[in-house]
């Protein structure tokens, strides 16, 4: 990757200008003067069609992670998320070498045992194929990382350069997938362009094999897709996000996130959403409480993050406890999305209408380190 991709990989990122046509783009124009398409709510999604890439939104994502575990019992957790960031929607340049798009792709392993994190990452524009996503069916890919379906499974291929830290999963869609916010129109903001078109797939049953430190394991689990697509997801105020998705042993997921405003408190379009047995419940801003405890201060970053919370959805009767298996599960991308971030597997315990339950799954933290998300996603 050269520093000119660098370059141009922020400035696509903060939306202030575009490679090879960057002087004639005003800095202050919006994603849909550029001729981005906004998040919509009277669009519906269908599938498999919009498993598939949405290229004329700005920013989209394939985002999953998991909690897996090696025969004799050793755990992990996972993250495999592709980038596309849109950078010039209708290049003046008709060159392949244009760059209309960006890719880029973070993996990460947390090895619980060692109390290790372990992450590589990716960053290529389409050129003669290095990195692209279909807009017929779900197929991504960058330099080598792949995100397919195969005979309805997604399969999930990902490899640090030396081959020491790798990913080849096979991911069984157990499911439909599940809505968020108003038929998957996800609101993050007070304009209503500030949104998203959000669904997950909650409960994945997964196996393959995960290479950690060179050594190889053959795992099995269960993981959480979640696919987002829109142009301008933040407002100024807003700093970034606290995110769960939660995978309880009694069959109940949740998707809950505090948006976070600047000055700490939370914004009112978070939301969320409970999958039961019964059904499906979504929740506004005040039908919920992420209350942040115990805090990990990184070395490297600054950044303070509570890695230990507890989560209340008082009408369902879930009171829960959350906190990180490693503390250290921070991500700092300088060589791809340049943004700094902790993503990491927790462990959950507490009750669902008044019977024990415990649980994992994953919790996402972005805004405690480097500029506001809002001038990222804006």
């Amino acid at each position: 990757m050269t520093p000119r991709l660098q370059r141009v990989a922020l400035a696509a990122l903060l939306g202030v200008a575009a490679a090879g046509s960057a002087e004639s783009q005003s800095p202050v124009e919006t994603a849909s003067e550029r001729g981005w398409r906004s998040a919509d709510p009277g669009y519906t999604l269908t599938f498999p069609r919009d498993h598939a890439a949405h290229p004329d939104y700005r920013i989209e994502w394939w985002y999953y992670t998991g909690n897996l575990e090696a025969t004799g019992g050793r755990r992990f957790g996972y993250q495999v998320t592709f980038f596309r960031a849109g950078v010039d929607r209708r290049p003046a340049n008709p060159s392949r070498w244009a760059v209309r798009d960006l890719y880029m792709a973070h993996l990460a392993v947390t090895d619980v045992a060692r109390g290790e994190h372990h992450v590589a990452e990716r960053l290529n524009r389409a050129g003669v194929g290095w990195a692209g996503a279909d807009p017929e069916t779900l197929h991504v890919w960058n330099d080598g990382w792949s995100l397919t379906v195969e005979e309805g499974a997604h399969r999930l291929v990902a490899a640090s350069d030396d081959g020491r830290l790798a990913v080849d999963l096979r991911l069984e869609p157990a499911a439909p997938p599940v809505l968020h916010g108003d038929g998957g129109y996800s609101r993050k903001g007070d304009e209503p362009g500030n949104a998203s078109h959000y669904y997950s797939l909650t409960r994945l049953p997964t196996t393959g094999r995960l290479t950690v430190g060179g050594r190889s394991f053959d795992v099995a689990g269960a993981s959480w897709m979640d696919h987002e697509f829109g142009t301008s997801f933040l407002e100024p105020a807003q700093a970034g996000w606290d995110w769960f998705s939660i995978q309880l042993d009694d069959g109940t997921d949740l998707m809950l996130y505090t948006m976070r405003r600047l000055d700490g408190s939370a914004d009112p379009w978070s939301s969320g959403t409970v999958v039961t047995p019964a059904g499906v419940t979504r929740l506004r801003a005040g039908d919920y409480r992420l209350v942040p405890d115990r805090r990990w201060a990184s070395p490297h970053s600054g950044g303070s993050y509570p890695v230990a919370w507890r989560i209340a959805v008082p009408s369902l009767g879930i009171e829960l406890g959350a906190e990180a298996a490693v503390d250290a599960q921070e991500l700092r991308t300088g060589r791809s999305t340049g943004v700094t971030y902790w993503e990491g597997t927790i462990d959950v315990l507490g009750t669902r209408g008044g019977t024990p339950v415990t649980g994992r799954g994953y919790l996402e933290m972005t805004g405690y380190a480097g500029p506001p998300l809002s001038r990222v996603l804006r």
